[in-house]
């Protein structure tokens, strides 16, 4: 694999404590979420998932999503400033949306690759500097997690247990071994975790 850049591939998610990253609903269920996502430690955690990066990795659905809600954040004056801060990244970044279907990039400074999530990444890799950030998007990270592309992952972990839905860990995944370099509790019990993949 050629990477001249050494640009860190990053990816966040929150799961619950089984391990889903949404509810036995479906994948638009996040009841089990809802009363996280605005703590603190949350938005101190999103916050340090942007920081350093350049380019927010996106799939399709993510994308839909995202824009339907974060540029009005990025203007709303009242919002919490660490949304704003991640709402006006995410709509200056550049962004790369992963998709068979869109032929149209959804947002300004974004462009559709119908390609696998592992090549697109190497080939990211290869120019530009800054973190590329997996954005939420599971169908992303999951085939980044085979391919053991994957440098650090931030993970929120909301103490509830959702008895169904889908899982981020896999089975058949590749044995990695990862370090834990932050850790913060929040007044719910959410937990914030980095972890680096030791290589």
């Amino acid at each position: 694999m050629t990477n001249t850049t050494g640009r860190r591939v990053t990816a966040n998610l929150s799961l619950t404590l089984d391990g889903r990253y949404n509810g036995p609903g479906g994948p638009g269920d996040f009841a089990a979420f809802a009363p996280y996502a605005t703590s603190d430690v949350a938005r101190n955690h999103m916050t340090r998932m942007w920081e350093h990066a350049t380019t927010a990795l996106l799939g399709r659905i993510n994308a839909e999503g995202f824009l339907g809600y974060w540029p009005s954040v990025a203007e709303d004056d009242n919002a919490d400033p660490r949304d704003r801060g991640y709402a006006k990244w995410l709509v200056d970044t550049e962004k790369v949306v992963l998709s068979t279907t869109l032929t149209d990039a959804p947002w300004e400074r974004a462009r559709v690759v119908n390609a696998p999530a592992a090549d697109v990444v190497t080939e990211l890799k290869t120019s530009g500097e800054g973190d590329i950030l997996v954005n939420s998007s599971a169908s992303i990270i999951k085939p980044l997690l085979s391919a053991d592309l994957l440098d650090r992952l931030y993970l929120m972990i909301f103490p509830e247990i959702a008895g169904g839905g889908q899982r981020l860990f896999d089975d058949g995944l590749p044995a990695t071994k990862w370090t834990l370099t932050r850790q913060e509790t929040g007044e719910l019990g959410e937990l914030a975790m980095v972890y680096d993949r030791v290589r």
